[in-house]
């Protein structure tokens, strides 16, 4: 009990591992005699030990960059508070769902918002663009500039189809002049599902961390068999290098990936072989044919449904 007091006489100016031993030894002293006070007074100790920051659930370690998302990363909030977010984000699937519907097949095209378009990953995003259109898919983006601008690009320079979703920043991310069908969403997540779902394949151009993200969480849907022998191309073969480096001659013989998980991912500079891989992928894995386009069922717009092209 003689370092107890100390703590109870110091007002907590005692390191704060010894106000922890102390709640520790009264949490295990509940049920003997005093137990119950030796508790409350250990915790108090322990209160008076923490650093002002952490009192209160306000910020969870965590600043986010707009109202909305900083709410939602706040921690357990109001019940009535939790179910009107639910309802929002459900509401961005439904919006996603409905404009995408008649998209046709979709081949997402990944990379940094930072080239200009006189950059090579710029030209070479543009040329996978176009092959892409040409191929039947509709190309879709993040709908920003650079790479994202370079691949809808190349698809309107073919009469190609042309999507852009956008995600909301604090850094206001403008889209770009090229698109047919254009969404804004507030949370990654649920924008990562639009992508995934309407797409056959992705092509990951030069990018950051961002791009990143992309590449590991596809991979790790694969690996985990939770998407089917789904296509995923890295092009820009020396900006990747030493990526592809550490995973084969680090991660493979370390066990944490196997072999065959490295071998899924094409790696090549050329858009003709990328689109010839995701063609034969998406024929003889999901049975896809290219058929003449006639009369079907026609997008609703009270449903919030829309044709790519007749905006």
């Amino acid at each position: 009990m003689h370092e107890k007091s100390e703590i109870d006489a110091k007002g907590g100016e005692s390191h704060g591992s010894e106000a922890e031993d102390a709640a520790a030894r009264g949490v295990g002293e509940r049920g003997s005699a005093g137990g119950e006070g030796e508790a409350e007074r250990a915790e108090a100790a322990l209160e008076r030990c923490e650093p002002p920051e952490w009192h209160g659930r306000e910020k969870w370690g965590k600043v986010a960059g707009s109202f909305r998302e900083e709410q939602f990363l706040q921690g357990p909030r109001a019940r009535l508070e939790e179910l009107k977010r639910i309802g929002h984000i459900a509401w961005e699937f439904l919006q996603g769902f409905r404009h995408l519907h008649f998209a046709g097949p979709c081949v997402t095209v990944f990379g940094s918002a930072r080239f200009q378009e006189d950059h090579r990953w710029y030209k070479l995003a543009r040329e996978v663009g176009a092959g892409l259109a040409r191929a039947g898919f509709t190309v879709c983006t993040g709908g920003g500039p650079g790479i994202m601008e370079a691949a809808n690009r190349g698809a309107k320079d073919v009469d190609g189809r042309s999507v852009g979703m956008n995600i909301l920043l604090p850094h206001e991310q403008s889209h770009n002049a090229y698109l047919d069908e254009f969404l804004e969403f507030d949370y990654f997540f649920v924008r990562k599902v639009m992508l995934l779902k309407y797409s056959y394949a992705f092509i990951t151009m030069p990018g950051g961390f961002g791009t990143l993200d992309e590449i590991y969480e596809t991979a790790t849907l694969i690996q985990t068999g939770k998407i089917k022998q789904f296509p995923l191309v890295l092009m820009g073969r020396d900006y990747w290098a030493d990526l592809l480096d550490f995973m084969e001659h680090t991660m493979v013989p370390e066990g944490t990936i196997a072999a065959e998980d490295f071998a899924r991912i094409l790696v090549t500079d050329d858009p003709e072989e990328a689109v010839g891989c995701i063609l034969t992928t998406v024929r003889e894995e999901f049975g896809l044919e290219w058929k003449r386009r006639v009369e079907g069922p026609r997008a609703k717009t009270v449903l919030g449904e829309g044709e790519l092209g007749h905006r």
